[in-house]
C-alpha cells in the first residue's frame, strides 16, 4: 500500500515537471525564434525571458499560495518589464531603454491592480488609488525623460510643487473615503 502511494505521487511531480519543462522549452524556443528571425542579440532575448520567467514563477506561488497578492504583484510587474524588452530588442518599440526608467513606475501601478483584486475579489481603493497614482507619476516623468516639453523637471518642480501637495492631499482623501467601505469587506 505505501509502495503504491509512493508510485502514484512520483508520477504526478514527474508528470507536472515534464509538463513545466515543456512549456518553458516551448515559451524559450518561441523567444529564441523570433528574435532570430529579427536578427536581435541572444542575449537581449535572454535577458527579457529571464524577466518573463521570473513572473511566471511569481504567478505560480501567487496561485499556489492562496491570496498572496504580493507574489501577484511581482508576476504582474516582470511580466511586463519582460514583455517590453522583447519588444524593444525585436524593434517594434523604439525607445532608448536609458529614457524608459519611469516605465518602472507606471508598471508598479498596473501591477497593484490585479494584486488588489486577488487579495479582495474586487478592485479595492487601498490598491487602485495608489496604482492610478504610480501610472500617473510615471507618465509625467515620462514627459521629461523623452523630452516632450521644453523645459525641465528641476524647473517643473519649482513652479508647479504646490499641484503635488494638491495631489498628494486628494490621494489621501480618496484612501480615506474608499478605507470606510473596504474596512468591512477585508479577509484575513
Amino acid at each position: 500500500m505505501h509502495f503504491a502511494f509512493y508510485n502514484a505521487l512520483t508520477r504526478r511531480i514527474t508528470a507536472r515537471l515534464v509538463f513545466i519543462i515543456g512549456l518553458f522549452l516551448m515559451f524559450f524556443g518561441s523567444a529564441f525564434l523570433l528574435g532570430s528571425l529579427a536578427g536581435i542579440s541572444r542575449v537581449s532575448v535572454l535577458t527579457s525571458f529571464f524577466f518573463v520567467i521570473i513572473g511566471c514563477l511569481c504567478a505560480v506561488f501567487a496561485i499556489k499560495l492562496n491570496k498572496r497578492s504580493l507574489y501577484l504583484f511581482f508576476a504582474a510587474f516582470f511580466l511586463q518589464v519582460g514583455l517590453f524588452l522583447f519588444l524593444a530588442a525585436l524593434g517594434i518599440i523604439t525607445v532608448v531603454i536609458s529614457q524608459a526608467w519611469p516605465l518602472i513606475s507606471v508598471f508598479s501601478g498596473l501591477a497593484l491592480i490585479p494584486a488588489g483584486w486577488r487579495r479582495y475579489g474586487a478592485l479595492r481603493n487601498r490598491y487602485l488609488v495608489p496604482g492610478i497614482a504610480f501610472v500617473v507619476l510615471g507618465c509625467m516623468l515620462m514627459v521629461f525623460s523623452f523630452r516632450m516639453v521644453p523645459f525641465s523637471f528641476s524647473h517643473f518642480m519649482l513652479s508647479w510643487w504646490p499641484l503635488l501637495v494638491v495631489l498628494a492631499g486628494l490621494m489621501l482623501v480618496l484612501l480615506a473615503l474608499g478605507g470606510k467601505k473596504d474596512s468591512g469587506a477585508e479577509k484575513p
